[in-house]
């Protein structure tokens, strides 16, 4: 393969310039990993299949990474929970989803993009997303097109990936590393696009060499909307060896790597910081708690010893054993000093630092249900306060929604588009735009409040109507039981069409109208109590 040498010599600097803005970064990762996810991170030139060692010396206490896994569960069942539905399609202006096929229309795409999450390993991808933002601060992963499934996903760890932003502070540059042998390299790529190093590797069959890989994406310059090529396609995807042998440049039509923080300092910061940072020195502080306490216990148990010079042969610590001794006055064998470690107290210590760790990770919050006593409270009074917990974490689910959940929607509907797997819309709505409204259950936790204020606007509405019943002609109850809905998060298509809805009560007035002409005691009534009919 043919190839401009200036244009590798770009493309490895742009990738150098990623890394260095990660170099200072990775110092804070490192113990991260160390700390709270020994699984986790990809440092220090690691190859692939490399067994990564556990520090068990410097974990002696599991609690922080079990808060962190409490997190990883709450976030995955409150944001995108793979047994209930976590968002809605409508349109933009509401009032489009009136028009003749609109709501259908809108009801299928969102069942055809949740069977495509359920098949492919979006779930799967996105627990293991939950924890490296919440450790780390920074998460990503690549959404591809999937001929059997129609989407797949592929997880990154910290310390594989660099990223860079645009002015407004949007991860629009993605560049990796990673290994692939001889043989994965001519099934993905062609063997005319090897290097000859490589080439030759493949006809000697030998194979199983690792070769280091670089891959970019980042925005196309050179962007031309009237061609569909891939040199033309708004991102830009470049596979080339570490050497600057350009392997492939393709193209994506929308930027296809989700990337996303759990909360930055500015707009300059590539990278986030999420609750790991904050609870690094509570974390490290535990583990030496932990290591005080086994040492004096330790020595409690097993004190050091001071041996006469009078002991004939070692001495047998062992429970029975015998040390025999010429002496005729001090003890031959005699602890060299007491130990007695109050215990209870450390271990009061430890339990406090424990429960700031998994404060930090909302442990308390995704637990509370399970640790807390409810004995003496209503089913509305447990809801409200598991409500009132869930609002601390309005702001990361603000900046999840979109870095997340938006651009993981957004990336999907248009491959399903593109491979012909949603319905073509009505030609009354065809270009219109759509939004996406979350339903999970930290979604609806904020809007909590919204649905008690309706409802004690409509319990006051209700008050007034006792002494003038006009009042009631204000309120709009078809408008409030829509909004009342959709604030719990109950599928907009339980709901009737208002035209189904117009029928339904003109039959009613009609059946009404016929019961009274056929009774005029009955008429009679009604006429006595609605003389305005």
């Amino acid at each position: 393969m043919k190839h401009n040498t200036s244009q590798t010599t770009d493309y490895l600097r742009l990738y150098d310039e990623l890394k260095n803005e990660r170099a200072s970064w990775t110092a804070v990762w490192k113990e991260l990993s160390s700390y709270l996810a020994p699984t986790r991170g990809f440092f220090d030139g690691q190859t692939p299949n490399q067994g990564r060692r556990i520090d068990h010396k410097t974990l002696l206490d599991s609690d922080p990474c079990l808060a962190v896994e409490v997190l990883c569960a709450g976030m995955m069942s409150g944001l995108t929970s793979p047994s209930r539905s976590w968002f809605d399609l409508t349109l933009a202006p509401e009032e489009l989803m009136k028009l003749p096929g609109a709501r259908e229309w809108v009801l299928e795409v969102k069942k055809r993009l949740e069977d495509v999450f359920a098949k492919s390993n979006v779930y799967s991808v996105l627990h293991g997303f939950y924890q490296e933002i919440s450790v780390f601060g920074t998460a990503a992963f690549l959404v591809e097109e999937d001929p059997q499934k129609g989407i797949r996903c592929r997880p990154f760890t910290i310390g594989e990936y660099a990223l860079g932003t645009d002015a407004a502070g949007r991860v629009n540059r993605f560049g990796r590393e990673f290994f692939m042998t001889a043989e994965q390299m001519q099934t993905t790529f062609g063997k005319n696009a090897l290097p000859p190093a490589v080439r030759r590797e493949c006809e000697e069959n030998r194979t199983f060499r690792w070769h280091k890989i670089i891959h970019l994406i980042l925005s196309n310059p050179t962007h031309d909307p009237s061609k569909q090529d891939n040199a033309n396609m708004p991102y830009s995807s470049v596979y080339l060896t570490d050497n600057g042998h350009l392997l492939r440049q393709s193209g994506y039509r929308e930027f296809p790597v989700i990337a996303a923080r759990w909360e930055v300092r500015n707009a300059a910061d590539v990278y986030g910081r999420g609750p790991g940072w904050k609870c690094l020195g509570d974390v490290k502080m535990l583990q030496k708690m932990q290591k005080t306490k086994l040492v004096a216990l330790d020595k409690s148990t097993n004190p050091p010893m001071m041996v006469s010079a009078n002991v004939q042969g070692e001495v047998n610590l062992l429970p029975g054993g015998i040390t025999r001794y010429n002496g005729t006055t001090d003890a031959a064998v005699k602890p060299a000093y007491q130990v007695q470690p109050d215990l209870k107290s450390l271990e009061a210590s430890i339990q406090s630092v424990r429960d700031t760790i998994r404060a930090q990770f909302f442990a308390d919050v995704f637990l509370m249900l399970s640790t807390q006593n409810y004995s003496n409270m209503t089913a509305a009074e447990v809801a409200e306060r598991h409500q009132e917990k869930l609002l601390v974490l309005g702001p990361v689910l603000e900046r999840l929604k979109n870095e997340l959940l938006d651009p993981l929607i957004d990336r999907a509907f248009h491959i399903l588009f593109r491979q012909g797997l949603l319905p073509a819309p009505p030609q009354s709505i065809e270009g219109m735009e759509m939004k996406v409204e979350y339903v999970s259950m930290i979604a609806q936790a904020q809007k909590a409040a919204g649905l008690a204020a309706l409802v004690q606007g409509l319990n006051y509405a209700a008050s007034l109507a006792s002494a003038r019943p006009e009042v009631l002609d204000r309120v709009d109850y078809d408008r409030a039981l829509e909004e009342g809905l959709n604030t719990l998060g109950v599928a907009p298509a339980l709901l009737r069409s208002e035209q189904e809805t117009r029928q339904i009560r003109l039959q009613r007035r009609q059946a009404v109208e016929t019961w009274t002409a056929q009774s005029p005691q009955a008429g009679a009534k009604e006429a006595v109590q609605n003389p305005d009919k």
